[in-house]
């Protein structure tokens, strides 16, 4: 019996129509558009402006986006993660709540967050089950409404954040497509220095929290921008060494889109053209948990069958890693 990998044979993706533009920012806080993009590589990200809707619509439309465009039956998926940092609510899950709006009545589904590396440790997550002959349909999601966590006084974060989300389905493969190695690691000693306090369990919601804007996101720029560019710099390079791979075995660096100079150190310390490397971060920002399975429906009428991808990933907690998976197949558009 050949050797079962787990391949993704779809993709699908959202992003709301509101665009929150370098200049509308400029009417907000004390930045300028030249700052911004010299600094992070963002033109523009997209903000879910609608009352009531959380992170769940974005999953909800990305999934439908995938299953139309698949033409698959919602009731063959067997499994449904959403990785996200940003749940529509405590204890309820938004993963559940997204399988039952789409149809997807026969899964199981579960919540996964690792910050911005959710999706990252999401893929690992649903290679395992295909892998294991368990399952052969999982849905993974990458959804983030960053918005509904941000203070848009705040020009350290609200420059940087956007909605959005996007959907890749795992089946079973036996050619050797599909995922091939990962490499993942936790710092839990770097929590303090990129968060989202209060509203936590250590950390419960309340009017002084409020009054002193503690709902809010928190980021040290400086520390976590360093161990960024390290990290997803270093554990590219890991994983390359792992599995034999030069620059010239790399056909995309699909890497985590929160700031365009830490993808850049990343492409640059393996060496990798530009024309290799995946970027939208001008259009939508850091979408957090969104921004991997975003790149593969931006790209995907440009990957081919065997296609090498690096995947790299750093988020808080500290989070972060790298995955090898090859193409499975040519787009059709």
């Amino acid at each position: 019996m050949s050797k079962i990998s787990a391949a993704i044979t779809a993709v699908g993706a959202y992003v709301p129509e509101y665009v929150l533009t370098n200049q509308i920012l400029e009417t907000m806080v004390d930045t300028n558009d030249e700052w911004i993009t010299s600094r992070t590589g963002i033109k523009e990200r997209r903000i879910l402006k609608d009352d009531g809707k959380g992170t769940s619509y974005l999953a909800i439309k990305a999934a439908q986006d995938l299953i139309n465009k698949k033409g698959i039956d919602p009731k063959t998926i067997e499994v449904v993660i959403v990785a996200t940092a940003t749940p529509d609510m405590k204890a309820a899950s938004t993963a559940a709540y997204t399988a039952s709006e789409i149809g997807a009545t026969n899964a199981f589904t579960f919540d996964m967050d690792a910050a911005c590396s959710s999706f990252l440790f999401g893929m690992s997550v649903a290679a395992s089950y295909i892998e294991s002959g368990r399952y052969k349909s999982i849905l993974l999601i990458g959804a983030d409404k960053m918005s509904s966590i941000i203070n848009y006084k705040d020009r350290a974060t609200c420059i940087i954040f956007g909605d959005g989300a996007g959907a890749v389905l795992f089946e079973p493969n036996t050619d050797g497509l599909g995922l091939q190695d990962e490499y993942l690691k936790s710092d839990g000693t770097g929590r303090e220095f990129l968060q989202a306090t209060y509203g936590g369990s250590s950390y419960p919601i309340s009017v002084e929290a409020i009054e002193k804007n503690g709902q809010y996101a928190f980021q040290e720029g400086k520390t976590v921008f360093k161990n960024a560019v390290f990290n997803m710099a270093d554990a590219t390079v890991k994983i390359m060494e792992k599995n034999g791979l030069t620059k010239s075995d790399v056909s995309w660096l699909v890497a985590h889109q929160a700031n365009k100079r830490i993808v850049d150190a990343t492409a640059q310390r393996i060496e990798l053209e530009d024309e290799k490397v995946m970027s939208n971060i001008e259009k939508y920002g850091n979408t957090t948990s969104a921004t991997l399975p975003l790149l593969l429906n931006d790209y995907e009428s440009k990957l081919k069958k065997g296609d090498n991808l690096i995947f790299a990933a750093f988020g808080g907690g500290f989070n972060w890693g790298s995955i090898y998976l090859k193409w499975a197949y040519n787009s059709v558009n």
